[in-house]
């Protein structure tokens, strides 16, 4: 979700020391993993609240609805696609990462990070067109 290593071990160790703060919230154990990553989602979330400022995309003649769209990305090498997903800009690659990963709803997304569920809809559709893109691209070049 942060984008680089680097980041992502700053968030980590954050939500860890965050976590053993508050481990006497957790009131049932076998709850820890679910827990401690919810921890970190907040977390790479306040990160990037403090790194770096929404841009809406709003071009609504490209978006296609989730029940029409075939599904593209099954069928290439997955290795390729979290490249691919590494490489998006920010915003299309946290809310790529929130929607599709962790199962969250455009509305939850759209509450966590203080922008409206349009804008989460809308940098998600660009997100998937852009891994398009540039995954058809890689496979011309590559095969």
């Amino acid at each position: 979700m942060t984008g680089n290593s680097s980041s992502a071990e700053d968030v980590l160790q954050d939500a860890f020391i965050l976590a053993f703060k508050n481990l006497q919230q957790l009131k049932e154990p076998s709850q820890f993993g679910g827990w401690l990553k919810r921890i970190v989602v907040n977390e790479c979330i306040k990160q990037s609240k403090q790194n770096w400022q929404w841009q809406d995309w709003e071009d609504r003649h490209d978006q296609i609805p989730d029940d029409q769209e075939e599904e593209w990305w099954k069928l290439v090498n997955i290795e390729m696609v979290y490249q691919q997903i590494k490489a998006l800009p920010d915003g299309c690659r946290q809310i790529f990462n929130l929607y599709v990963f962790e199962d969250y709803a455009h509305k939850e997304i759209a509450t966590l990070l203080a922008i409206s569920e349009s804008t989460s809809k809308s940098q998600y559709h660009r997100a998937k067109q852009l891994l398009k893109e540039k995954i058809t691209k890689q496979i011309a070049l590559n095969g």
